[in-house]
């Protein structure tokens, strides 16, 4: 009888360890009837976690663009969705589309800064506020920001907003006059700023972080941003999506310039037949109310036919970022 027992607890054991530690996959399957979710935004809010993230085109209606759905959570593991942003009556400058959600907590609201999508070089930066996390009144500035310069296209994608050091920091993702090579810009804003158009200055008239090693290819985008004694981390995607895109992490302790970690990717795309063998791609860097932190981040194992989320722990060491 003891014999069986232990039997029956060693097949057991590896279920319960998969049911305590499950992994996260998250995909909207409302608009084109398989998972398909890109960059993901976390925050904690009102007693339950919010994702923001680009929701695709309705199948066999183009014309409905991009978007970007809203799912809940209690645990960052279940996700069920709880809501869609389409584009606003009368709001021109979405109406073709909006998407690439980055949000944050302030005075109680939720503030949302998105892009436009569909106006090519013409896409810019929007913000929009909400009560409750699901219904959000546009900034009648909108859109609230676009760079200048002849080092860029003047396009703004990715928005991510921190507060750092008294100012709020905007960091985006832009093109060269080419519309070639994709690279990271930033502006910012004073602290008592209500993220109007007229409140951001373009803090640099160059790239703060170009590409330039291999795995980058031609191509950063979508920066996340943790702060950690004094410092800010970016996490950032390199390469465009499924070439394969891949996530690093640079520092800054200014905001304005940054210092690679690694020559290599922090968090690789899957091997072949793993679900992320395309890539591992869009990080969002998520910091609980517990000062824990949460790598989310895209991926799909068949070019883009369908995406998936996923998060996992990040752990810190000696000011550095790891995964276990």
């Amino acid at each position: 009888m003891i014999g069986r027992l232990l039997f029956l607890l060693a097949l057991c054991l590896p279920l319960w360890g998969q049911a305590q530690h499950p992994r996260m996959m998250y995909g909207d399957t409302s608009r084109v009837g398989v998972p398909y979710s890109k960059d993901p935004h976390v925050v904690n809010f009102k007693g339950r976690y919010l994702m923001y993230h680009s929701i695709p085109p309705k199948k066999g209606d183009e014309a409905s663009g991009w978007n970007i759905g809203i799912a809940e959570s209690k645990d960052l593991v279940n996700w069920t969705k709880a809501g869609e942003i389409t584009p606003a009556p009368g709001a021109d400058y979405e109406k073709k589309g909006l998407c690439a959600p980055g949000a944050l907590v302030k005075d109680g609201q939720v503030h949302l800064f998105y892009q436009t999508y569909g106006n090519g070089k013409n896409d810019a930066i929007c913000h929009a506020v909400s009560d409750d996390g699901v219904h959000f009144k546009r900034n009648p500035t909108n859109p609230i920001f676009h760079p200048s310069g002849d080092w860029t296209c003047g396009r703004a994608i990715d928005a991510e907003v921190c507060e750092f050091k008294g100012r709020y920091f905007l960091y985006f993702a832009t093109r060269d006059k080419d519309y070639d090579i994709q690279m990271q810009g930033v502006a910012v804003a004073p602290a008592n700023t209500g993220f109007n158009r007229e409140d951001w200055t373009q803090a640099a008239d160059s790239s703060i972080l170009y590409p330039v090693y291999p795995w980058e290819g031609k191509c950063i985008e979508g920066a996340s941003i943790a702060k950690k004694d004094g410092k800010l981390f970016m996490f950032y995607a390199g390469a465009y999506n499924n070439a394969p895109q891949q996530i690093g992490v640079a520092e800054s302790e200014d905001g304005i310039v940054w210092k690679r970690l690694s020559k290599e990717p922090f968090l690789r795309n899957g091997k072949p037949g793993e679900w992320n063998s395309s890539e591992s791609g869009h990080p969002h860097l998520f910091t609980d109310l517990d000062g824990r932190t949460y790598l989310f981040y895209q991926g799909n194992n068949d070019n883009g036919k369908t995406w998936y989320i996923t998060q996992e722990e990040v752990f810190w060491k000696d000011g550095k970022p790891y995964l276990k």
